[in-house]
């Protein structure tokens, strides 16, 4: 018999679009696929550079992006932002 891993919903905050996506993983869905999934869905792009974006789990930046959902402490509607890596510029 294999375990079947339980999907739960997270929300995820992309402070580029201004929006903010519901995702439904798995814990064993690792950050990285956590984000692409987030700013595919978000921004509406094939190609987005995913190294120019950051992962904040309760307030402090994911530095281990291929960490799961699960190993953060992850629970049904926990919040996630991803944001650009760098300031911009204000004009």
């Amino acid at each position: 018999m294999t375990a079947v891993g339980e999907r739960f919903a997270v929300r995820v905050m992309v402070t580029d679009a201004w929006d903010q996506i519901f995702l439904a993983v798995e814990p064993t869905t690792t950050v990285a696929e956590l984000k692409r999934q987030a700013l595919s869905q978000a921004l509406r792009r094939a190609q987005i550079p995913l190294g120019d974006y950051v992962v904040k789990f309760l307030g402090a930046q994911v530095l281990n992006e291929a960490t799961t959902v699960a190993a953060l402490g992850a629970v049904p509607n926990s919040p996630f932002i991803v944001l650009p890596a760098r300031r911009r510029a204000v004009r």
